[in-house]
């Protein structure tokens, strides 16, 4: 998905809005809202100022980039981590990575994975 039009309709999508609703919220009529997802026409400022009220990241929108989660909404724990990472070299950097998205995958496959039942041993109780 490239340009401003798909970018839109995935925001609206990932928020659960029907045309119709999304481009309410907007000020935009329906056909309006089509022809921005469409690439037909580009949407005004207002109109992206008012859909960045419910969550839409405008700078995804425009500029195809993720708006960075502000560093207030991270918790003590998650700062520290940030910290930490930002004072190791790049090879540092790059073994953390490493390492946060193996343990990550092991966390998702471990929680799916079926419990064993394990019998207790003859004469344990």
């Amino acid at each position: 998905m490239t340009g401003i039009g798909p970018r839109l309709r995935e925001e609206r999508e990932r928020l659960e809005l029907t045309q119709r609703e999304f481009g309410q919220v907007g000020g935009v009529e329906p056909n309006a809202q089509g022809k921005y997802e469409n690439g037909e026409r580009s949407p005004r400022a207002d109109y992206l100022a008012a859909v960045s009220t419910i969550g839409v990241d405008v700078l995804y929108v425009v500029l195809g980039r993720r708006t960075p989660l502000a560093e207030q909404a991270l918790s003590g724990g998650e700062e520290k981590v940030l910290e930490t990472y930002r004072i190791l070299p790049t090879s540092g950097q790059a073994a953390l990575s490493n390492l946060a998205n193996s343990m990550a995958e092991m966390a998702a496959n471990y929680s799916t994975r079926p419990r064993v039942q394990r019998k207790p041993l003859a004469g344990k109780n």
